[in-house]
């Protein structure tokens, strides 16, 4: 019989406190839900990471079968906006046996539970509007295609590092949930790169998100193997996951 969880601890002892279902679950607030069912566990959250968002969890090999009826419920119950996403054998099995349900794209999602080295203190937290500012006109030159801006539903706060007074990277807290942080929006502006300013703009946020949540996490293109390298050099740990649509 699928269960409804109702409470953080319960989704933590389903899941085996796997940091994508916590972090998907969002504090089980704002019409947040999770459901489990044998060795499954399905969490979903509207506008995470902007887009609602379903995460299927479970072994491919022992609980496909029960990970499938728990998204048919799921997308009944919360509505087929919702984009279920998972590692890559599982959600091809779920995408092969739920009608509607198509493969999207394969991304890594990548974690951390160990707090990095300290850098040499140049980065910090950016106030005030004029920083905003600075922040989305550096992202609209080079990062044009960032999920996190400033002013965006869901997007704390912004850290920068500067060069010469100028703002050259940045990285920003963004839809976040109670124990896993998630860094967004890491961009350099394009005439510094090469600098390693982005990863030390990583690892300061990084860190922050790690001492105060328990721990960090980001969603990075496989094809970005120069990121993945920076993240992994921090101590990310890398997941292949696979997100789908309904149709």
């Amino acid at each position: 019989m699928i269960r409804r969880l109702r409470s953080l601890e319960e989704v933590r002892a389903a899941c085996g406190d796997d940091d994508l279902v916590m972090w998907a679950a969002q504090g089980l607030s704002g019409g947040s839900r999770a459901w489990a069912l044998g060795g499954a566990v399905v969490a979903g959250s509207p506008a995470v990471s902007r887009h609602d968002r379903l995460a299927v969890w479970g072994e491919a090999s022992s609980a496909a079968s029960s990970a499938v009826a728990l998204v048919r419920h799921a997308l009944r119950e919360l509505g087929a906006s919702y984009r279920p996403l998972g590692e890559v054998e599982l959600m091809r099995r779920v995408a092969g046996k739920v009608d509607g349900v198509r493969e999207a794209a394969e991304f890594s999602w990548m974690s951390l539970s160990t707090l990095p080295d300290e850098d040499d203190g140049a980065v910090g937290w950016l106030d005030g509007e004029a920083a905003a500012g600075e922040v989305a006109g550096l992202l609209a030159a080079d990062a044009p295609h960032s999920y996190a801006v400033p002013g965006a539903a869901g997007v704390s706060r912004w850290a920068g590092v500067r060069v010469d007074g100028v703002l050259a990277a940045v990285a920003a807290e963004a839809w976040s949930a109670p124990t896993v942080g998630l860094v967004a929006g890491v961009a350099t502006r394009s005439s510094l790169r090469g600098r390693g300013l982005a990863g030390l703009v990583c690892r300061w946020v990084s860190r922050e998100l790690v001492a105060g949540r328990g721990r960090a996490a980001l969603m990075v293109d496989d094809g970005n193997g120069a990121a993945i390298r920076v993240y992994e050099r921090i101590g990310y740990r890398r997941r292949r996951v696979l997100a789908a649509y309904v149709t």
